[in-house]
């Protein structure tokens, strides 16, 4: 097991570079095997889901070659359609494999998909758009088995505005007969660079980043370069901890645009932010001043920076109130927060903050991805001595968080425990 050991009181100061996107790389690479001819991607971020996702293309057949951020995969003699069970549990991203494999392969295998503890998250709306396609489903109880003569392009209008069934059913529909039509789709910006990115091969897909997605079928791909955008999520992390510490920074290769909501968030609070191009650098305040924040799909308020922000809330000089509309189990962290000092309150859907002057650090335990990302932050905030165990989840989606915040004045290392 991995742990972080964090020396607290350090401000930030200085600049540092975001990587490729997660949330973006993931359903991207799925393209790959859409495509019999190779697939160059750039900026990919080095971290754990993106090689458990190159490790399922290796054993579906794909040949894949990577220098750093830059990979290279041919998935012209792929011959397996049924993704390992065991690399599926591992993340909940894996399903969109599965759009990829049977708009190809008109099959495909899978379980159902693991990841972060953060609340049901059922993929019964990725299920219910394949049969629309014309896709039989037969379930079992520990796999699905999806199959069809052909995909056929239908409109589909989802129930709620889903990142992972709209990413599938644009996989899936990309050879489709006819046009596929998806209303009240996700909007958010790594949909909009699966669909460029897949246009750059020949596919005809529009209106990706707006709530109507049309794809027009096409008959073939063909080979394409392509730079993944960077994680806007890892900027937002950048940003928070030097809100809650103090200091100030800049993060570059990054696009503000993306963060809009995240932005005015911490003006909010008081921060001094300025933007330039790909760059954003943000003042700390003195004193944080308490928000309101409550997580809706995007353009609004992320879910994935709604635990940062309610480490940084937790030194504020005020009450806050973070309400979370899209996952019913993402407040693990607060428990770990409450044992270092912060006075939080749980109500339902809710937590209401009261700013302590002070965090203590301590032993605490990361329980999902960005809740991990949210207790190093806390560790930065506070006295003593943190130490956050079992951050394989961090590993998940942050390439060397620990190298960039120590990069920026921050005493932490990584270390592992027998």
């Amino acid at each position: 097991m991995l742990s972080y050991i964090i020396k607290g009181g350090n401000k930030l100061y200085g600049k540092v570079k975001v990587s490729g996107s997660k949330n973006a790389a993931l359903p991207i690479i799925a393209t790959s095997i859409l495509n019999e001819e190779p697939v160059t991607l750039y900026n990919i971020p080095d971290i754990e889901d993106t090689k458990i996702t190159l490790d399922i293309l290796k054993i579906l057949g794909c040949k894949i070659t990577r220098n750093h951020d830059k990979i290279t995969i041919c998935s012209k003699d792929m011959n397996k359609t049924a993704i390992p069970k065991e690399l599926m549990h591992k993340l909940r991203s894996t399903v969109v494999l599965a759009g990829a494999i049977i708009g190809r392969f008109k099959e495909a295998t899978f379980s159902y998909p693991g990841g972060c503890n953060i609340g049901a998250r059922p993929i019964d709306l990725h299920l219910d758009a394949f049969q629309k396609l014309g896709i039989t489903i037969d379930e079992k109880e520990d796999y699905i088995h999806c199959r069809c003569k052909e995909i056929i392009g239908k409109r589909i209008k989802l129930k709620f505005p889903s990142v992972g069934a709209t990413e599938n059913i644009i996989l899936a529909s990309v050879y489709a007969k006819g046009a596929t039509h998806i209303t009240n789709a996700a909007k958010e910006p790594e949909i909009k660079d699966l669909a460029k990115c897949l246009n750059s091969m020949g596919a005809k897909i529009y209106g990706a980043g707006t709530s109507e997605i049309t794809i027009f079928g096409v008959k073939k791909l063909h080979k394409t370069e392509y730079k993944i955008m960077s994680d806007r999520i890892e900027t937002g992390t950048m940003l928070g901890a030097v809100a809650g510490v103090g200091g100030k920074i800049t993060v570059e290769n990054t696009n503000p645009e993306n963060l809009l909501t995240v932005l005015y968030s911490f003006k909010e609070m008081g921060c001094k932010i300025t933007i330039n191009r790909d760059k954003i650098t943000l003042k700390a305040p003195n004193e944080l001043k308490p928000v309101n924040i409550e997580t809706q799909p995007y353009p609004g308020f992320p879910t994935d920076m709604q635990p940062i922000m309610g480490a940084i809330l937790t030194k504020a000089d005020g009450k806050s109130v973070i309400t979370e509309n899209i996952f019913e189990n993402r407040f693990k962290y607060a428990e770990e927060l409450i044992r270092m000092g912060a006075n939080i309150i749980q109500n339902d859907k809710s937590l209401e903050i009261e700013g302590v002057n002070t965090l203590t650090g301590k032993d605490v335990m990361s329980k999902d991805l960005r809740g991990g990302a949210a207790l190093v932050i806390a560790g930065l905030m506070s006295e003593g001595i943190t130490k956050v165990e079992n951050i394989e989840y961090i590993l998940r989606g942050y390439e060397n968080i620990d190298k960039k915040l120590k990069s920026l004045g921050a005493n932490i290392k990584k270390e592992k425990v027998v």
